[in-house]
């Protein structure tokens, strides 16, 4: 009878993969038995589901609910990338202007609260003859905010790719563009995503912000349905889980783009 094998090389019954859901499954258990000793009465969620996931467009003939904040996110999040990817570049420029300029509005944006940025927008641009929408006020403040914190993050990323590779596509004759484009870029992906991810996350968060002008997302929604309904818990309970759903579509997306980028990692 040959011996056992020791236990670090046993092979496990279930797979890794699924011992993760089946903690998932059991903590998402422990959760819903949680919430239902709150002995909450969902009942009155319901008829107003259609409205809060954003299935009905809102009395504007425009969208409210989740559809909106997923608008209000998406929206910020390609001008914020643009934004944090200029303010990058201006931060490793030689020029004063630009590292100035760069340096500035990182500062700024960063130091200061989102909300009184929101407001700021909303209450101030009008006195100097500029009178914003409250979505596009919202997607401009959520775009300033997070572009800032993203050109840290694309900066740090850059400067880990290591010097040698650009050196070594010089010595191939390749050009400066083509370089940052196809070698330098492409390397600093790796580790801009994760961290870009979990601010999209955040901004999804955040968005929620923009209620205080009146737009008809998802925590709008749920605040006033709150209110007519005295059902309060029950409401934000549902709030909450639509923007947990959404963020597992972000959450999915990053595993996605981590695994296209780590291609050449994936066997260390």
């Amino acid at each position: 009878m040959s011996p056992l094998p020791p236990p670090d090389q046993r092979r496990p019954l279930l797979s890794f993969r699924t011992r993760v859901w089946l903690t998932w499954l059991a903590l998402l258990a422990g959760g819903v038995v949680f919430v239902l000793g709150f002995d909450l009465k969902f009942a009155s969620v319901w008829p107003r589901l259609p409205n809060l996931v954003g299935w009905r467009l809102g009395p504007n003939g425009f969208l409210q609910g989740a559809a909106l904040t997923l608008f209000l996110s998406l929206s910020s999040i390609l001008v914020s990338v643009l934004l944090g990817f200029a303010a990058a570049l201006g931060r490793l420029s030689s020029s004063a202007l630009a590292y100035g300029v760069a340096t500035f509005y990182a500062s700024f944006f960063r130091g200061t609260p989102l909300l009184i940025q929101i407001l700021l927008i909303y209450l101030g641009l009008p006195q100097i003859g500029v009178v914003p929408g409250a979505i596009s006020a919202g997607i401009l403040a959520l775009s300033l905010n997070y572009g800032a914190y993203l050109s840290e993050i694309f900066r740090a990323g850059l400067l880990g790719v290591p010097a040698g590779q650009r050196e070594a596509a010089l010595a191939l004759g390749l050009a400066p563009r083509v370089i940052f484009w196809r070698v330098t870029l492409p390397q600093a992906m790796r580790s801009i995503i994760p961290p870009t991810t979990s601010q999209f996350i955040s901004m999804l968060k955040d968005s929620s912000l923009v209620s205080v002008m009146g737009v008809w997302e998802v925590m709008f929604l749920a605040q006033s349905y709150g209110r007519s309904s005295y059902r309060y818990l029950e409401m934000l309970t549902t709030a909450a889980v639509l923007y947990w759903l959404m963020s597992l579509a972000m959450e999915f997306l990053q595993s996605r783009l981590e695994r296209h980028y780590g291609k050449a990692y994936r066997g260390r």
